[in-house]
This record gives C-alpha cells, sequence and structure tokens, in this order.
C-alpha cells in the first residue's frame, strides 16, 4: 500500500490547474456575452420598432404625410437604441407603402484588453406585410 502511494506523488495537484483553466474560459465566455447580448438585443429592438413605423405610416390618417410618420418613428426609435451617428438611413415610398433601412456597424469588445473585437454589422430593411396591404 505504501508503495503504491508513492507512485502517485506525481498526479498531485492537477485539479487545482483545470478548476482555475475552467474558471478561466468560462469568465471569459461571461465577459463576451456581457457585451454582446446589450448589442444585439438593441439591434432586435431596432428591427421590430422599424417594422412598426412602416406600418403606422401605411396606416396614417390622411392629413398626415405617411412618410413623415415613419421618419419620427425611425428617428425615436435610432435614439432609444444606441445607433451610432454614422449611420445610414434611407426612408422612400415602395408602391403603396414604405419602405426604411438601416445600416451600421458597431465594434464590440469580446475578448478583455483589446484583444479580440467583434464587428457587428446592422442591415435591415422594413416593408409592410400583411392585411394593410392587400386592397
Amino acid at each position: 500500500m505504501k508503495n503504491f502511494e508513492q507512485n502517485r506523488t506525481s498526479e498531485r495537484g492537477g485539479a487545482g490547474v483545470k478548476f482555475l483553466l475552467v474558471g478561466v474560459v468560462l469568465a471569459l465566455i461571461l465577459h463576451a456575452g456581457y457585451q454582446y447580448v446589450p448589442i444585439a438585443y438593441e439591434g432586435a429592438s431596432l428591427r421590430q420598432d422599424m417594422d412598426t413605423a412602416v406600418v403606422k405610416g401605411i396606416s396614417a390618417s390622411g392629413q398626415l404625410k405617411p412618410i413623415d410618420v415613419v421618419k419620427s418613428s425611425i428617428q425615436n426609435a435610432i435614439r432609444d437604441n444606441n445607433v451610432p451617428s454614422d449611420a445610414i438611413i434611407e426612408i422612400k415610398p415602395s408602391g403603396a407603402a414604405i419602405q426604411a433601412q438601416i445600416m451600421y456597424s458597431k465594434q464590440v469588445p469580446m475578448l478583455p484588453f483589446g484583444i479580440y473585437k467583434y464587428k457587428y454589422d446592422f442591415n435591415y430593411v422594413a416593408i409592410p406585410k400583411g392585411y394593410l396591404l392587400k386592397q
């Protein structure tokens, strides 16, 4: 029994190193998620706001210009969702409806200390769909 324990002295301490390695990897994954999830959420929220804006443009009353309704709704969505000031915004009529397009890029620091930055590209065209377009 004593001889068996002497042969295993080189195996001691491996669990602490593995625990530390797993902890570091988990911390890096959590950091990346902490940085990426809010930007992805803002992008998804902007898509939904754009879709709502173009539907509001179709259903605008006779006294309001549909393009002005869409522009004001899009401007509110841009402010609420932290869209960069260099974003490309196009709002134009498309047949019986109005379409809106927004394009921008953001740098997301995925790894700490600026080791790796992910380029989040947002490019979405909102076109109204559904029963409002059927005449």
